[in-house]
């Protein structure tokens, strides 16, 4: 690597820099940088990466973009749901939810779409809002130490950020399953799941680096992505082979989701099943303990979205984001496990078959006369 060129501060919420590689071109890396918050992704945040993807993209002599996290604990935990759950209990800002859901889905549906190839270094903690990031990147990198979950159903959301997208597919059931359990996959796992690309050892990351620099890309962007796949395949060769995840070990278990029609007779197959196995009885654990209304949510998302593009999914996602907002279970959730941590949230819906109907057709319903995301291109 010849150099490396600080663009903003090194205490920004995202630190932008640019590498310069041998053959004159250049590579952004966009670093996530609230460690202490696991990275966890706020609307400021949101609003740096949004403005310096689309300055990249029309950087001619920029190949390709790495987004990655600081520290060596997350690439980015989650959304910065205590701010919304502050905008719920008080009101302000007004429209907070709107805001901030519109912002985020913008950001990660102009990842799904960007032109140049998109590394997104997945090295610890990637959940939720981190899973909403790596989902759309052309290139998703995760490591031994990579731990991906959508746990929404423990804070009465569900699997946004293009969850209803990017879970449908998954094999045999496994987006249903995750959404439903929060279950927490590793390397292996996230590959099996189609939510990653390569497997790469975490101390690599310097030595990739530095390949990358010595690289001749081009301003065809389509053939800068395939020489990228191919050094990113080399690494992942190299690299030491990850353990066996939970979902692929239980894969028929999961499967047999399929067999069952309804919501409650797939919610009471899980919470049957007797296991010794920790991973499988966390993830029965959680849904158990998990909001009902969620659960509802998450089926009705996966069932609705099918065959809906990415733009359509993104808009129904942002209406029922929004009324989550208005809906008591969010805030609820967000108190008991973030908030106070007495991790017992009081559910408005205590069980699934206290949920009525017309309450999850509300979360379907218009709620405006256009979409603030009609205009995604």
């Amino acid at each position: 690597m010849e150099s490396i060129i600080p663009l903003n501060s090194n205490d920004a919420e995202v630190v932008f820099e640019l590498a310069q590689c041998t053959n004159g071109a250049k590579i952004g890396l966009a670093t996530l940088n609230v460690p202490k918050a696991l990275n966890a992704l706020n609307l400021n945040m949101i609003r740096l990466l949004d403005k310096q993807l689309k300055h990249w993209a029309e950087d001619e002599e920029l190949a390709l973009v790495i987004i990655k996290g600081s520290g060596d604990k997350a690439f980015c935990a989650g959304g910065d749901v205590v701010s919304l759950h502050k905008a719920m209990a008080t009101g302000e800002p007004k429209d907070y939810g709107k805001t901030f859901f519109s912002e985020e889905y913008r950001l990660d549906y102009a990842i799904h779409c960007y032109d140049k190839p998109i590394i997104v270094w997945g090295d610890g903690f990637i959940m939720g809002g981190g899973m909403g990031l790596m989902a759309g990147a052309s290139h998703r990198v995760v490591t031994e130490n990579s731990k991906l979950a959508m746990p929404e159903i423990t804070i009465g959301l569900y699997p946004d950020v293009g969850g209803s997208y990017f879970l449908q597919k998954s094999p045999d059931n496994v987006g249903l399953f995750l959404g439903l359990t929060g279950a927490i996959m590793n390397a292996d796992d996230a590959r099996y799941a189609a939510l990653a690309d390569h497997s790469i050892d975490s101390d690599r990351f310097d030595s990739l680096l530095e390949t990358l620099g010595t690289q001749s890309w081009g301003k065809v962007a389509a053939l800068n992505h395939d020489k990228l796949t191919q050094i990113l395949k080399k690494f992942d060769n190299d690299s030491r082979a990850m353990e066996k995840g939970g979902l692929r070990k239980h894969q028929a278990v999961i499967a047999k989701l399929g067999d069952y029609q309804t919501l409650a007779e797939k919610v009471n197959y899980l919470s049957g099943i007797d296991t010794e196995d920790k991973w499988l009885g966390r993830a029965i654990k959680t849904l158990k303990n998990g909001c009902p209304l969620s659960a509802h949510l998450v089926f009705e998302q996966l069932k609705r979205a099918q065959g809906l593009s990415l733009k359509a999914c993104f808009k129904m996602e942002l209406g029922m984001s929004v009324h989550c907002c208005e809906v008591g279970e969010f805030q609820e959730g967000v108190r008991a496990l973030l908030i106070d941590k007495d991790m017992t949230p009081k559910w408005q819906y205590p069980t699934l078959d206290s949920v009525p109907q017309e309450v999850i057709e509300q979360f379907f319903a218009p709620q405006w006369e256009e979409n603030p995301l009609e205009t995604l291109v």
